[in-house]
């Protein structure tokens, strides 16, 4: 399956998209936050989903804006498997990692899928993506999100911070009740899971390890991830808090990547090798759970 990502063209497609993203900051209300909006349907809708507005309002005084697809198969006996990634950024940063790349990963998701879903009869569960606006107000759309979800949901993957690598020693930190455990080279893709969804783990893992080359880290945190705080730094979280499996996936965010939150975060500064292999496991992640027997 990995031989169908040709990697090189992937790779030109993720810089077009972060270059469109990440020209200048977009924080809810700016204009640039807006031609994030338009950008993101209009891709969507090529790949061939019907994406749709979802607006509301909450603890913030800009009115916020998802952009979630309808739900495919339209089969609500089935689960829900949603994929998301903020799209809004920090007045201060372009936002190249924080969040471009992930979107950037969303729309090649789609764009990859569509073929693999036309026709297909081993469904075992629903997909939906998701853009979720307002991660950096304290994940509201994602809490908006969350509680109007309808039926069972099998996973939520969050999509934060994926193209920033820094392979010296060193170069990866990590908190301190992680240190000695994982290596210090920056690497490495984490795929972050708590508890209550630690069976997401194997399966999105081994599908990223696919991908040649590619190292993959696993971290499971207990309960709602509280004595872990930077494991809940992501839309993820919104689900763990209503007890819905979920996980992140991340490149450590500042952990490894100085530009965090920063002017600095621009698009130049992004490994696009390692964000296409990304792109690709993420691809494989999702057959995984779309499809009994993939």
């Amino acid at each position: 399956m990995v031989e169908s990502f040709d990697l090189a063209e992937l790779e030109l497609r993720l810089r077009q998209h972060v270059a469109a993203l990440a020209a200048v900051p977009r924080p809810p209300g700016s204009d640039a936050h807006r031609q994030a909006q338009g950008y993101i349907r209009e891709h969507l809708t090529r790949g061939g989903f019907t994406a749709e507005a979802d607006a509301y309002r909450a603890g913030s005084a800009v009115p916020g804006l998802n952009l979630l697809t309808v739900p495919e198969p339209n089969r609500p006996e089935l689960p829900l498997v949603i994929v998301g990634a903020h799209y809004d950024s920090l007045p201060q940063t372009p936002g190249a990692d924080d969040n471009a790349s992930a979107v950037a990963a969303l729309l090649e998701l789609a764009r990859w899928l569509r073929p693999h879903l036309a026709g297909d009869q081993r469904w075992c569960a629903r997909l939906q993506l998701a853009a979720y606006d307002q991660e950096e107000d304290g994940l509201l759309g994602s809490q908006h999100h969350s509680g109007a979800v309808k039926g069972p949901v099998k996973a939520m993957i969050s999509l934060e911070m994926l193209g920033y690598t820094d392979r010296r020693p060193g170069g990866q930190r990590l908190p301190p009740q992680l240190a000695g455990l994982y290596p210090d080279v920056g690497d490495f893709i984490g795929v972050i899971a708590n508890q209550g969804s630690r069976a997401l783990v194997e399966p999105v893992a081994r599908a990223l390890r696919q991908v040649e080359g590619l190292p993959v880290q696993e971290l499971v945190v207990p309960g709602d991830g509280s004595m872990l705080p930077d494991s809940r730094r992501s839309d993820h979280a919104s689900f763990w808090d209503r007890g819905l499996p979920a996980l992140m996936l991340t490149d450590t965010s500042f952990l490894r990547n100085p530009h965090y939150h920063r002017a600095t975060d621009t698009p130049d500064t992004l490994d696009y090798p390692f964000l296409a292999q990304v792109t690709a496991g993420i691809c494989l992640a999702v057959e995984q759970l779309l499809w009994a027997g993939a």
